[in-house]
């Protein structure tokens, strides 16, 4: 009896031995700690290490409360859509793929459903929204950069993100805002409703339902002007499509989910009809050079530009554009831009910063042997030169027919770094508008070859790599003596990320106020409608007590 005792007490040992060795090795283990651009990410379960894989899994929602990106559940499909810009990225649970904008790519560790939280792989993810990830072993620490300073969007679309930016970052000037009231009622005060991806407009459950188009647009409209807003900036041309019937380009799938197709009424012109209703103005954005915003052409439409002219396609980074090189590709958007000039009672053409991509080869040396006539040596300058004639020619163009359409361009909210050219500004960005998308924002300005400039200064006051207020006294500097007006393109988006100086909404009516500062600067652009509509921080109470003081 004793011996059967003693041989069961020590079979019980040896049966504890794993898991008293893995509860020792588990609490001696430091916690993963994950930091964004310095700040450190909170996650109320902690992340862990995918053995055998070594990837590291964090719950769903810290991509969706630090990352900045909107996160949907589809609990039935055990299915996790993220959001960001012009980035969809969907994982499903025990699922060994990912779909990225609609691209099946290969997972190491699929998402994963750990009682009740989904969990999915961070690396991925992060790399897949623009972000630079680093791991430290010694300290289990993972290191997340935005970049230089990476803007996530033009409007609507992310900017590849920039070069990091090096630590540490010094804290601030505080900066002196005006306490006398603010004079608004003729400022423009405008929102950008992106459609690409159906971002903003229409939702994706409307497809080919006029009725709750409409529906949803009139309650949109309804909305942003009781927050204060008076003009809209609507993307009507997402990938080289259209939002109307047009006679050149295809229509855009984002009305009926297919490419193509009529959704049966002219989504244009109820919308300008709806806009102007209210007093407020409609000024159409387009898209001018991307064709696709991914690689695949099965589902364009036969009188897509990618199917018509394939010699003036080039995939970069898995995306299509059209090569800005090409003189007739130019002047055929030219033609299709006009087409909605002449036709509709529009308040402006508005065109975002999609020239050439920030990063990634372009393969263009076959056009800049082709259409060099110039002869220009460099071929950096030669692009710059390609966009200027595009944006002097359809400024021309527009003059010619509709003198009162305002033509205006919402470029990166970096024209050049001042270590770069001694007449930038004094900012460390890892991208600019003049080196990295080839547009040369001060020749349009100094030129008058447009009506208004809203750079994107999608960074807060206390973001010392490329300040707030630097970067508007900088733009206010460059328009000063020029007949062409100045707006800012503010990033309410950011609302609530880790990036430095979003936590609060005050941080959006201190810029507010600073703009006052500067008499060039004559109103103030949004990105984007849904990030308005969340109300992020009670940012809507925010606007309207300022929009109405």
């Amino acid at each position: 009896m004793k011996l059967r005792k003693w041989f069961t007490l020590l079979l019980m040992f040896v049966l504890c031995m794993p898991a008293m060795a893995w509860s020792v090795q588990a609490q001696s283990t430091p916690e993963i700690r994950i930091f964004l651009d310095g700040q450190q990410v909170k996650s109320d379960v902690a992340p862990y290490i995918m053995p055998k894989v070594n990837v590291t899994m964090v719950p769903l929602r810290v991509i969706s409360e630090s990352l900045g990106a909107e996160v949907y559940w589809d609990q039935t499909k055990q299915t996790a859509t993220i959001l960001k810009e012009d980035t969809v990225l969907s994982m499903t649970v025990n699922q060994t793929y990912a779909l990225v904008n609609d691209s099946s790519v290969t997972l190491d560790a699929s998402a994963q459903n750990k009682q009740g939280r989904v969990m999915v792989p961070l690396r991925f993810v992060s790399e897949q929204l623009g972000l630079q990830v680093n791991w430290d072993q010694a300290t289990r620490t993972i290191t997340l950069r935005t970049g230089g300073i990476a803007i996530d969007t033009p409007p609507e679309d992310v900017i590849e993100a920039p070069n990091p930016i090096p630590d540490p970052i010094p804290t601030p000037i505080p900066i002196p805002f005006p306490t006398t009231p603010v004079v608004t009622n003729d400022s423009l005060r405008g929102v950008w409703i992106s459609t690409v991806y159906n971002l903003d407009w229409p939702s994706t459950g409307s497809y080919g339902n006029q009725a709750k188009q409409q529906q949803e647009y009139v309650q949109l409209l309804n909305e942003m002007q009781a927050m204060g807003m008076n003009t809209v900036f609507v993307q009507v041309r997402p990938s080289a499509d259209a939002l109307y019937p047009s006679s050149m380009v295809p229509w855009s799938k984002v009305m009926t989910g297919t490419q193509g197709k009529n959704p049966g009424y002219d989504p244009l012109a109820f919308m300008i009809m709806e806009t102007h209703r209210r007093g407020m103005q409609f000024h159409a954005w387009f898209n001018p050079f991307r064709a696709n915003t991914d690689a695949k052409t099965d589902q364009l439409a036969a009188n897509h530009v990618v199917k018509l002219h394939p010699d003036w396609i080039v995939n970069s980074s898995n995306k299509l554009y059209i090569n800005p090189g090409v003189p007739q590709a130019r002047q055929q958007i030219i033609k299709e831009i006009m087409e909605v000039v002449q036709r509709y009672d529009i308040d402006g053409v508005h065109l975002d910063d999609y020239f050439y991509p920030s990063n990634g080869t372009f393969s263009d040396d076959a056009a800049y042997k082709a259409y060099n006539s110039k002869k220009i040596a460099n071929k950096a300058d030669w692009r710059r030169d390609n966009i200027n004639q595009f944006v002097q020619q359809l400024n021309t163009s527009i003059k010619s027919v509709k003198p009162d359409v305002q033509f205006g361009i919402s470029p990166f909210g970096v024209w050049r770094n001042k270590a770069v050219d001694p007449t930038g500004s004094d900012t460390k960005a890892g991208v600019t508008a003049y080196d990295n998308m080839y547009a040369d924002v001060r020749t349009w300005v100094k030129q008058g070859w447009m009506d208004y400039v809203t750079p994107q200064i999608y960074w807060s006051l206390s973001f010392a790599p490329a300040q707030y207020d630097k970067l508007v006294t900088w733009w206010s500097d460059e328009v000063r003596g020029t007949n062409v007006k100045l707006y800012i393109g503010h990033s309410p988006y950011k609302l609530g990320t880790a990036e430095a100086g979003w936590q609060n909404a005050q941080e959006i009516i201190n810029q507010l106020d600073y703009n006052t500062l500067h008499p060039e600067v004559q109103g103030s652009v949004f990105f984007s409608a849904k990030d308005l509509r969340k109300n992020p921080l009670g940012l809507i109470q925010a606007l309207s007590s300022y929009y109405n003081r």
